[in-house]
């Protein structure tokens, strides 16, 4: 069996305005969060990570658009239930932040397995939606790390 990897990114989209874009999951109908995702083997670079998982989750060519990486790193337990997807004995993720600058909400097309939903919402209501803390704190955060509208 193939393993997950227990390390992520975690890429917050945005438009000029702060709307988030945020994904209901499949496996949990009710959780909201950004774009998240595992490497795929140990040498990917993380950002390849985060553009492969924005194309993936939302078929937004992320490459097109500005790709922030935060250094900024969160270790959290892995929830119980998603646990089998690791190796034995594996319970913390180190999540890697990033966020992605788009002109305005731009279409989306969810990956049906991983997502049944998508919204874009003003970047307050879209941190109370999460059900992640290291997203809903990522989001709080990003009037302080988005670009200023041009």
């Amino acid at each position: 069996m193939n393993f997950k990897i227990p390390v992520s990114v975690l890429v917050v989209l945005h438009t000029p305005s702060l709307e988030v874009l945020l994904l209901e999951r499949a496996s949990r109908p009710g959780y909201w969060q950004s774009v998240t995702g595992s490497i795929d083997h140990r040498d990917e670079p993380l950002a390849d990570t985060a553009l492969r998982e924005v194309r993936e989750e939302t078929g937004i060519d992320a490459a097109s658009y500005p790709l922030s990486r935060w250094n900024v790193v969160n270790t959290f337990e892995i929830y119980p239930q998603w646990r089998h997807r690791y190796a034995p004995g594996v319970t913390q993720n180190t999540e890697h932040v990033f966020s992605l600058a788009l002109p305005g909400r731009l279409p989306v097309t969810i990956a049906p397995d991983e997502h049944l939903a998508f919204l874009w919402l003003p970047w307050r209501e879209a941190a109370e939606k999460c059900f992640s803390w290291s997203n809903r704190d990522a989001i709080l955060v990003l009037p302080h790390r988005a670009p200023a509208p041009a």
